[in-house]
């Protein structure tokens, strides 16, 4: 493979007479090697950027001083360094899931006039973090520290989900699954059945499964590796949940896109999860 042959992320247009050029050639170069181009020969990158070769000379010795960048042995060009990736973990550290997810939830809360919540999956239980509630006699009695069985729960259902099924026969191994209501999946097979229609629609849904009155919806938080760190629901009447109408289709909307918030906060892009 060509060492161009990886296209790099274009940078955001500074507001005008605001722009520093070094700095933005700087951050230019970085998201060229950060996107797997190690700039082995520095006249095709100068090229590909669009600056002259002794600038980006002066740039990767910069970089690579700072710790941003670090030569590759044998003449194999350069990666990211540890330096920046100790500034990347630093700001991914002061953006727990917890945190990122408050603000989304109670805009959750505003725009469905729904309960929220996020929760993470410890073992076969769901654990909850945070709640917002609506004004509403219907709002969740949920309270953070809440335990709950995962594969009866919206939360647990979408975070099995993203496991392998061999992870989640192992998790249940010799283990009885209760029945909550009569919607509860009690055979391993059949929820894993379940659990493979959750992943395909990228939701968990529910009419009744846990609570009769209760209907609910769950999508997974993804972080910056892909991974899932936990999963945010709406909850209440069940009769908003067992019709698949425009109502149903606009809380399925309204949650997914509250996922994808709080996961590009967190530095999750399509592209990592695709890549696992």
């Amino acid at each position: 493979m060509s060492p161009l042959s990886v296209s790099t992320p274009q940078p955001q247009q500074a507001a005008p007479g605001y722009d520093v050029p070094p700095v933005s050639r700087a951050l230019a170069l970085l998201r060229h090697v950060a996107a797997g181009n190690p700039c082995r020969n520095t006249s095709q990158t100068a090229r590909a950027l669009s600056i002259n070769r002794t600038t980006l000379l002066r740039l990767l010795a910069t970089l690579e001083r700072e710790g941003m960048i670090e030569e590759i042995a044998e003449g194999g060009g350069y990666q990211l360094g540890t330096g920046l990736i100790t500034l990347a973990a630093q700001a991914l550290g002061e953006r727990s899931v917890l945190q990122v997810a408050r603000p989304v939830l109670r805009a959750l809360v505003e725009e469905l006039n729904l309960s929220a919540h996020l929760g993470v999956i410890e073992g076969r239980d769901i654990v909850y973090l945070a709640r917002e509630t609506p004004n509403s006699h219907l709002a969740s009695t949920v309270r953070e520290g809440t335990r709950l069985p995962a594969h009866a729960t919206t939360i647990g259902r979408i975070l099995l989900a993203q496991m392998p099924p061999d992870a989640v026969r192992a998790l249940y191994a010799d283990h009885a699954l209760k029945a909550y209501t009569e919607k509860t999946r009690t055979d391993l097979d059949t929820l894993l059945d379940q659990l493979a229609a959750d992943r395909t629609r990228g939701l968990a849904w529910s009419a009744a499964n846990f609570e009769p009155e209760i209907g609910s919806a769950a999508a997974a938080v993804h972080d910056h590796r892909g991974q899932a760190v936990g999963a945010i629901n709406v909850t209440g009447h069940v009769s908003l949940f067992a019709v698949q109408d425009a109502q149903a289709q606009r809380i399925e909307t309204a949650l997914k896109r509250a996922a994808q918030t709080v996961s590009e906060a967190l530095g999750h892009r399509e592209e990592s999860r695709a890549q696992r």
